[in-house]
């Protein structure tokens, strides 16, 4: 039925109106226009075929083998004698990709290896063939002209999805040895990772310079969307080669037995060497500028001296800024070009119809042949669109990025409360600082969530500020411009007696409320004229109903600015505090304060330095002299002056308790550290069962 329909349609004679005229066939589309617009750049068909030198099938089959080589042959070489040493003199292990929990990671490399990652996942989602080891199955490769076919079958959908779960787990297999290379703090690691950074970085340099444009979505989103790719690898390729002459110069760096010890004896020295300034306490009147740059510098973090914000957190903001910058490369080349295309295809018949809807004003009649001024009409107006749309983008993203530099500094301030055993400044109810399940489950995702929760707060952002851009331009700022009438302008002309109202209303009860229905007293103030005020409560009433409204109204739009927003941000939660555990992203971050806290204290990490330490020799005791008569060596010598080492000791116990003091949270770990309840010096007077 429907194909009879439609090819009746065709094969009837079309009447002539306003949307037709003799040359139909070439301009029923509005990619066809009669007028003369160098365009033809715009379309994807214009791309020529590009066929690489290394294509991306080649580039994985041997970067992959490769990789999997190099993590087999550090395993065998570098973890070969850590691990069962009775055993053919250790068996081999699995190289880890960073220590996520030390704070003496390799945070570039780190964050250059999981932006890498992001970069390539956000590519996948929207790739034909997700798992590039096998060849095309796409019916139309890239760079194959429009109307014609390969041999290749076209894959399924469900087949397509499938080929996406399994790059999912290919891509972090395939780039786990750019991370795990600097782990060994071996030269032959740090070679490894020079081979294999140069190794990709320049198979995808050069596909990018030899086919820099693609008919994917846009032709320049290709080489966009590599940037951070880019980027990522160069940083690897200059890391690892400087890594490594560093090695080969000073030699191969020792394990730690204690990872960050350094970082961790900085933040004890910190702590220790803080002291109360006079006057500190004092409140100081600032100013107006003075409170604003406040809050501006609030958005910047400021790295402090004896505090390093933790690794997983660097990887996660980086992530983030990597999953902000995809998105919006991909909002901007999907949706500008399209408008560019659509206001250079504008013709008279197009304006004819929106004219007619009302959509573009009209001075005169609407025939075709006197539509000049509104076809510019109509060109200007998606012009504006198209600023609306970049000016709301680019909101967008200054907005996302300075919600993540605000997280740092929250980060910081509920790691410092943590750390001091002020647990209920950070969360609603008192927690144990442990591991568990959850929490290590959502430790793990933390990451992954920041990033998602990003992309998702973005999308939302450009929705509600785009709305909000073109209501203001075609509300305001095009009438103002064009000297016409404005629908808001209107409303609020006709409606200025209620606006009025409701303005006199709230000016009259707070007129009231100062000077008749309050009375000062000596100390506080008093309600009076409570039978005034029951009349003027009562009278009102309905007006009172009315500022009620537009009170919700502006309720939901303030409520609603604020949670998109905040959306990216996983310190804190959108939901009441009472029912912010069913907030799923605040959930997990609470979870990752947990694991952190309990396993990276910079203080317990410190003290267990201090105690694996060696100590210091004792000097050699003098040569007794042989010529001495009997009876002096008989005598006992003087004993020391114990002063000295019953100094040391005391100063020793007030460090633990000023520690103690302002960090009560190691009290449980101390007290089930110490076996003997009498250490230290405490009498604690409980008997031992």
């Amino acid at each position: 039925m429907a194909s009879n329909g439609s090819v009746g349609f065709r094969d009837s004679p079309l009447e002539p109106g306003i949307f037709l005229d003799e040359d139909l066939g070439s301009d029923w589309y509005i990619y066809e226009s009669t007028e003369s617009a160098p365009h033809d750049d715009l379309f994807p068909d214009a791309i020529p075929e590009c066929h690489p030198t290394i294509s991306p099938q080649l580039y994985h089959t041997v970067m992959a083998p490769l990789s999997l080589a190099v993590l087999l042959a550090l395993s065998f070489l570098v973890k070969r004698r850590r691990l069962h040493l009775s055993c053919w003199n250790g068996v081999p292990g699995l190289l880890s990709p960073g220590n996520l929990l030390e704070q003496d990671g390799q945070r570039a490399v780190a964050a250059a290896v999981l932006a890498l990652l992001c970069s390539e996942l956000c590519r996948l989602l929207l790739d034909p063939d997700p798992l590039p080891l096998l060849p095309p199955t796409a019916g139309t490769p890239a760079g194959t002209p429009t109307g014609t076919t390969t041999g290749t079958p076209t894959a399924s959908p469900a087949a397509r999805e499938f080929w996406k779960v399994l790059a999912l787990l290919y891509f972090p297999a395939l780039y786990l040895p750019l991370l795990a290379c600097a782990g060994p703090r071996h030269r032959l690691g740090y070679a490894a990772g020079t081979l294999l950074a140069w190794g990709h970085c320049g198979a995808q340099a050069w596909h990018r310079a030899q086919c820099p444009l693609a008919p994917k979505i846009h032709r320049l989103y290709s080489l966009l969307s590599h940037v951070p790719a880019l980027l990522s690898l160069s940083l690897l390729s200059l890391w690892y080669p400087a890594q490594l002459l560093r090695s080969l110069r000073n030699g191969d760096s020792p394990e730690p037995r204690i990872s960050g010890k350094s970082y961790y004896r900085k933040y004890l020295k910190a702590l220790l060497s803080k002291r109360d300034r006079k006057g500190s306490s004092v409140k100081i009147d600032e100013s107006l500028g003075s409170r604003i740059r406040s809050y501006l510098l609030s958005y910047i973090y400021i790295p402090e001296e004896g505090f390093r914000i933790p690794l997983k957190l660097v990887v996660s903001v980086t992530v983030a800024v990597i999953a902000v910058y995809q998105v919006a490369v991909l909002l901007l080349v999907a949706v500008v070009p399209a408008l560019r295309i659509i206001r250079a295809g504008m013709t008279k018949d197009v304006v004819v119809l929106l004219v007619q809807f009302g959509l573009v004003p009209s001075q005169g009649a609407a025939v075709p042949g006197d539509l000049e001024q509104e076809l510019r009409t109509a060109r200007h107006f998606l012009w504006a669109l198209e600023v609306c749309y970049i000016c709301s983008l680019v909101l967008c993203c200054l907005l996302t990025c300075a919600m993540l530099l605000r997280s740092l500094g929250m980060h910081r301030s509920n790691l410092r409360a943590l750390y001091q055993g002020a647990v209920l400044d950070v969360f609603s109810k008192a927690h144990i600082l442990r591991p568990s399940r959850e929490s290590l489950v959502c430790w793990m995702a933390f990451s992954s969530f920041q990033a998602a929760f990003a992309c998702l707060g973005l999308l939302i952002q450009q929705v509600i500020f785009f709305l909000c851009f073109v209501a203001f331009t075609f509300l305001v700022v095009i009438p103002l411009q064009l000297g016409t009438s404005s629908p808001l302008f209107g409303i609020i002309r006709n409606m200025w007696p209620f606006w009025l109202t409701l303005v006199v209303a709230v000016l009259v009860q707070h007129l009231l409320a100062h000077f008749q229905f309050l009375e000062q007293h000596s100390l506080q103030k008093e309600i009076t004229n409570r039978r005034a005020l029951y009349i003027v409560t009562f009278l009102l009433f309905p007006t009172n109903v009315m500022v009620g409204s537009m009170a919700a109204v502006w309720r939901m739009v303030i409520s609603g600015l604020y949670n998109a927003v905040h959306f990216c941000r996983l310190d804190i939660s959108l939901l009441h505090r009472g029912v912010e555990t069913f907030d799923p992203g605040y959930r997990t971050y609470c979870h990752y304060l947990r694991v952190e806290v309990s396993q990276c204290h910079p203080l317990l990490k410190a003290f267990c330095f201090l105690l694996l330490q060696p100590g210091r020799p004792e000097p050699p005791a003098p040569p007794r002299d042989t010529q001495l008569e009997e009876g002096l060596q008989l005598m006992h010598p003087k004993p020391p002056a114990p002063g000295r080492a019953r100094s040391r000791r005391i100063r020793a116990r007030w460090w633990v308790a000023y520690t103690l003091l302002h960090n009560p949270s190691l009290t449980a770990s101390r007290k089930t550290a110490l076996t003997d309840p009498a250490a230290n010096g405490a009498q604690l007077g409980v008997p031992r069962p």
